[in-house]
């Protein structure tokens, strides 16, 4: 089953009077419980195309599809609400709120979403379970290494459950060792909680933990690979 279907998408972008071509023509399937690497190098797109996998900008042409519903049918509520809880996202500086603390930064997409934190209370414990962090839940960021703040970046994508995770360089501004035991986190999350996962990443051992790697150049998909030894068979 695909989770993510994109078919003939292009994006393009008017700058004055020049007009950037960004992707081209792109399709791409994404099945569920697959651990999905956009690699390429920079200014190539990748981060462009994750960001209208995720509904946050719109496709130029072409649709995309998630769990079979084109996000662009969706009014801007529905759309807001998918973002919000059908899929969570994790990008390369953490967004934590400074003065809040690990668990109020987890909490955080309740409350935007006008949800009742008490009803949670389980679901909030479970992620600070997930990422190993539940004697550190009324510290603040500040208190925090950067390996443990992108942790509760993680805790906080999956409050709501969601089915797909999108990673935009997760590891980007962690050490190598940190970097690794992020990405072992991630290859848990995505085959003991099932959850689809589709990252933008510069880093070749950083996509190994994947399941298939999607190489993008130009604008245009390169390649599409399986992953031997990735998340799947591991």
């Amino acid at each position: 089953m695909n989770v993510i279907e994109v078919t003939n998408v292009n994006r393009k972008f008017q700058n004055g009077k020049e007009e950037a071509h960004v992707l081209k023509d792109i399709n791409l399937e994404v099945g569920e419980g697959e651990f999905v690497s956009i690699m390429g190098p920079s200014g190539g797109g990748k981060s462009t195309l994750l960001y209208l996998l995720g509904g946050l900008d719109m496709p130029t042409s072409g649709t995309v599809k998630i769990n079979g519903t084109d996000l662009s049918t969706l009014k801007d509520k529905a759309l807001c609400k998918m973002r919000n809880e059908d899929v969570g996202f994790v990008f390369q500086f953490y967004n934590l709120v400074p003065n809040l603390n690990v668990e109020d930064n987890i909490a955080l997409p309740l409350m935007i979403a006008g949800k009742k934190r008490s009803d949670y209370i389980d679901k909030l414990d479970e992620c600070l379970r997930i990422i190993g962090m539940e004697d550190k839940r009324k510290l603040t960021p500040r208190e925090l290494s950067g390996g443990q703040q992108q942790r509760v970046a993680i805790a906080r994508s999956l409050v709501f459950d969601p089915k797909i995770l999108f990673l935009d360089e997760p590891i980007g501004n962690l050490d190598t060792k940190t970097g690794t035991n992020i990405m072992e986190l991630f290859r848990e999350i995505n085959q003991k909680y099932n959850k689809t996962i589709v990252q933008v990443t510069h880093s070749e051992s950083a996509a190994k933990y994947g399941t298939k790697l999607v190489r993008l150049v130009d604008g245009q998909i390169q390649s599409v690979e399986d992953i031997a030894g990735g998340s799947a068979g591991a």
